[in-house]
């Protein structure tokens, strides 16, 4: 049973995962509907490839994060880059078998049509823009939850998660999203505080991960766990990346030093970082959450004891530093990437939020780096 998708509990008992709760290998008979994984998994000791994933790829997918992810396990699955299926093993499936355009408008053909998803270790969704996600195929949607019947689990990449929970198959469990995306998941979903602050989450039988790099690193995880690190680590050194990164490695985005539980101001501060080069008054913000001026400077100073004016603007110098510390951007090209009118103004007002000119900010780091 060595290669059937498998979780440890919490008191350490190998367990086989099924929706929302576990199966043990020992509690699987012939009328459990894990079964024919468990037959698959013998075949695969047999010779067959030890790792076998499906990918459902939604309309305008994002074709950097599904690249990542297959080619981590192409890599993996063979010799050097001689790409053939040994022991991984990938098909893209689709229920029209016509092909899919990327974000980007590159276009990908299916190779298999949609089947007994009890065959794949994984089924992988690659998402991709918001708004072609609420035009997933609800025969998609059957084979998924069909998929999770048989308890196959389930990975969203990128915008993947939007489509497991719209498919009801993200109930209960922790779910990873693009810090990006963070706002999008709140108004779509009420309710749900998705994880934004690290790279992917794996929970139970769902994995989910924010896409882009983080795609590859999900999976040199199950390379990892199915057939060994040293596949995984050849893999993600071939494409040029250093080593694997844990799932809780923080998401490389807009570094942020306020923090707070209060979800109106941490939907607010978000709206802040997604418009730092072209930054929204109070006034929008609260427009874009469809609350008022009032409410939102009331949570502001409840949570914070600041104005959401200054918080927005802590937000902008705190990128500015973040900028200044590991690149060799000019200070007027910070300046503009964080929406102020020129080096001046933002000179002006970093020196009265941290005490000291942005010069000496890259200073005391190239000091530090050096040490």
């Amino acid at each position: 049973m060595r290669h059937i998708p498998k979780i440890t509990t919490t008191n350490g008992t190998t367990a086989l995962a099924k929706g929302r709760g576990y199966i043990t290998a020992s509690q699987t008979d012939a009328n459990s509907p894990l079964l024919a994984a468990v037959r698959t998994s013998r075949r695969r000791e047999a010779g067959g490839p030890r790792l076998s994933v499906g990918f459902i790829l939604t309309n305008r997918f994002t074709l950097c994060a599904f690249a990542n992810f297959v080619d981590v396990l192409r890599l993996a699955a063979d010799e050097g880059d001689r790409s053939r299926h040994i022991l991984c093993d990938w098909n893209i499936l689709s229920d029209t078998m016509r092909p899919v355009a990327s974000s980007s408008g590159v276009t990908v053909q299916p190779n298999e049509p949609l089947g007994d998803p009890a065959k794949f270790d994984y089924i992988v969704i690659v998402g991709g823009l918001i708004d072609e996600i609420e035009d997933f195929d609800s025969n998609y949607v059957r084979y998924l939850r069909r998929a999770a019947d048989l308890g196959v689990p389930l990975v969203g990449v990128c915008t993947g998660a939007f489509v497991l929970h719209r498919a009801g198959l993200l109930d209960g469990y922790k779910c990873c999203v693009s810090w990006f995306h963070h706002l999008d998941f709140l108004e779509q979903f009420d309710g749900l505080d998705p994880v934004s602050d690290q790279i992917f989450v794996v929970d139970r039988d769902r994995l989910t991960c924010s896409g882009g790099a983080s795609s590859a690193h999900l999976a040199a995880y199950l390379v990892d766990r199915h057939i060994g690190r040293a596949q995984a680590s050849k893999s993600l050194h071939i494409m040029m990346i250093d080593d694997a990164l844990a799932a809780e490695k923080p998401q490389p985005g807009i570094p942020m030093d306020i923090r707070t539980t209060d979800p109106i101001v941490r939907r607010a501060l978000l709206v802040a970082q997604q418009h730092i080069d072209t930054p929204l008054s109070v006034e929008d913000v609260a427009k874009r959450m469809t609350i008022s001026k009032r409410q939102l400077e009331r949570r502001f100073q409840s949570a914070l004891g600041m104005s959401p004016q200054v918080a927005f603007m802590d937000v902008r110098l705190a990128f500015a530093r973040h900028l200044l510390e590991t690149t060799s951007k000019s200070v007027a090209m910070i300046a503009v990437e964080c929406g102020f009118c020129d080096s001046s103004h933002l000179s002006r007002n970093f020196r009265r939020r941290f005490g000291y000119a942005p010069l000496d900010a890259r200073a005391s780091s190239v000091v530090s780096t050096a040490a």
